[in-house]
């Protein structure tokens, strides 16, 4: 085994009291490829057949508490959410300490609901492997799946070790421990802009922004606002990771207050503003709704015009008092905004496909949401009126006229 492949280890997390079996076939099996190992139990009832490097009375006190006082509790529900948040607290805590490179916990029900947690504790880049017998399931919200988390499903291991479930935890070992000596962790020499957009067909000034941002000497990494990417984004924003935010699709708002499950939750549009971090923002493609397209259409679409993205994504487009909805919405999340926030509006539309003479132009739809918008713009935000369509050169223009205003004022580091 080459020497460079020795150094990384994996923290593997389970219940040993009752998956001590199959726990330590995973680490010999991530020992068999070279790696090294350290094992945390997180179980409450039971014992492991021998000690683990970290105890499940370890786990608990890290996050306060006992295992006696999980006893105690009298409910499983209740106990393993202690164990949750003292593993959460203890891998990042050990992550911090430089302690292992990439983790990977093991479980049914109540070890994903751990393993969620523990996830979501790690930084962005960190190997992260979820090996569950529900792995997948829409039981999974997707508001509790960090970023770059991967899953594995645990097939045939609901109790005892065979050759079906070998198979699974084997992929696994040389998945995470892979994936830690690949691994490029994001380089946090260049200030990261974020931006938000969906596929050139919709929206396309990420096209001229990002080399033009790039000149500039900053990094830009833009997410797909499809639900998921969203909750990326905001999830980064939360931790401080943007030096400036260019989000301009903001249709997973909507998405969420029109109820679609393709949503990236309750508080998009809000997490770059809360924590001080410079927002441009643009209300691209908010007149549309995304919804599961191999699912039924939901009866309260069944009268509004679609468009069938693919055979995965639907898109429904909002009447005129759907769309006031969704203005309203934008503004009071950018109500919350601590920090400098500009709302771009540009007047000749929002998305390629409602321009003059596509499938889903509607100007007086496009006049009462920008109408909406003007009435109730908090007094925190800079209004920008734009006589442009957003995918023209004008937009992405006054854009970067604002960022370098900012830049030179000193509010977006350089």
């Amino acid at each position: 085994m080459p020497e460079k492949h020795m150094d990384k280890t994996i923290l593997v997390i389970g219940t040993y009291d009752t998956k001590d079996d199959e726990l330590n076939f995973l680490a010999d099996a991530i020992r068999g490829q070279g790696g090294k190992v350290l094992t945390m139990d997180v179980s409450v009832l039971g014992d492991p057949a021998n000690p683990t490097d970290y105890s499940k009375h370890d786990v608990a006190a890290e996050g306060g508490s006992s295992i006696q006082a999980a006893i105690d509790s009298g409910d499983e529900n209740h106990a393993m959410q202690i164990m949750a948040h003292g593993a959460a607290l203890l891998t990042a805590r050990l992550y911090s300490e430089g302690r292992f490179d990439g983790m990977i916990v093991l479980g049914g029900t109540m070890g994903t609901d751990l393993a969620l947690d523990v996830c979501a504790a790690l930084p962005l880049g960190v190997p992260k492997y979820i090996v569950s017998t529900v792995s997948f399931s829409p039981l999974i919200p997707s508001d509790r799946l960090a970023p770059d988390v991967q899953m594995i499903l645990w097939a045939g291991g609901l109790y005892g070790l065979n050759s079906v479930c070998k198979a699974s935890l084997s992929q696994a070992a040389g998945a995470v421990l892979g994936a830690a000596r690949a691994v490029q962790m994001p380089d946090r020499s260049k200030p990261l802009i974020g931006m938000t957009s969906l596929g050139k067909s919709a929206l396309k000034y990420m096209v001229a922004l990002k080399p033009a941002l790039e000149e500039r000497g900053y990094e830009v990494a833009v997410f797909h606002a499809t639900g998921m990417g969203g909750r990326a984004f905001e999830s980064l924003a939360a931790q401080g990771a943007f030096a400036c935010v260019f989000d301009f699709c903001t249709q997973e708002l909507g998405n969420h207050i029109h109820g679609s499950n393709i949503s990236a939750g309750p508080d998009r549009l809000t997490n770059a503003g809360l924590k001080g971090i410079p927002q441009l923002v643009s209300p691209g493609c908010y007149d549309l709704v995304d919804i599961v397209g191999w699912q039924p259409v939901p009866e309260k679409w069944a009268a509004h015009p679609q468009h069938a993205h693919n055979r995965l994504l639907t898109s429904i487009v909002l009447d005129h008092d759907e769309r006031k909805q969704v203005a309203r919405a934008h503004c009071e999340q950018l109500s919350k905004a601590k920090g400098p926030t500009a709302l771009l509006l540009p007047k000749g539309g929002c998305g390629e496909w409602d321009r003059p003479g596509a499938d889903l132009h509607d100007r007086a739809g496009l006049e009462i949401f920008l109408q909406e918008i003007t009435a109730n713009c908090p007094p925190n935000a800079e209004l920008v009126e734009i006589d442009a369509h957003i995918n023209d050169a004008a937009f992405a223009e006054k854009a970067l006229e604002i960022f370098d205003r900012w830049r030179a004022e000193g509010i977006v580091p350089g």
